[in-house]
């Protein structure tokens, strides 16, 4: 995995858990669109720019995990249309961590330390074209215990915050 993305989980983690470090000054809250919002990250010369998002249920109920999905835009990589997500623990290697939205179903080929990516851009820009029309989307995963856990997202004002994502780091 690039080193990019490795520093880009570190952030992620640093940020998620909630902890007020010298990163906090390099990371730029953008906006807010109904259950979703657009943060900037500036790291050097870097700029990375995402739309998250909350679970709205997780399941089991009792819980706390820091679950998110993201949609991230890396121009210095020539990246877009990033999907991620992170469940607020480590994945199990043995089970898949899946999203579905309607009939649609995906799967996230890449998981390291907590956070599991999509594989094929051309699979992310459809998830994203299901975002756009859905109204939920639900990731499952499973934990180092084999563990399931279903997160259930809002995809209210996804639309406005991917395009205000993708604007801020064209």
């Amino acid at each position: 995995m690039s080193l990019i993305k490795n520093t880009l989980i570190g952030f992620f983690l640093l940020f998620f858990l909630n902890t007020t470090l010298v990163y906090s000054e390099e990371l730029k809250k953008i906006g807010k669109f109904k259950d979703w919002e657009v943060m900037v990250l500036i790291n050097n010369s870097e700029k990375v720019c995402f739309a998250q998002t909350k679970p709205v249920l997780q399941s089991p109920k009792g819980e706390n995990r820091e679950a998110r999905l993201f949609v991230s835009f890396r121009p210095k990589d020539n990246i877009a249309d990033e999907i991620s997500t992170t469940s607020g623990y480590e994945y199990n290697t043995q089970n898949s961590i899946r999203a579905k939205s309607g009939k649609n179903k995906y799967k996230f080929d890449i998981s390291q330390e907590g956070f599991a990516w999509i594989a094929d851009n051309k699979i992310e820009k459809k998830m994203i074209r299901t975002m756009k029309k859905g109204s939920r989307i639900m990731v499952t995963g499973f934990n180092k215990s084999g563990s399931q856990t279903i997160d259930h997202y809002s995809l209210l004002g996804f639309t406005k915050a991917y395009s205000a994502a993708k604007k801020n780091c064209t």
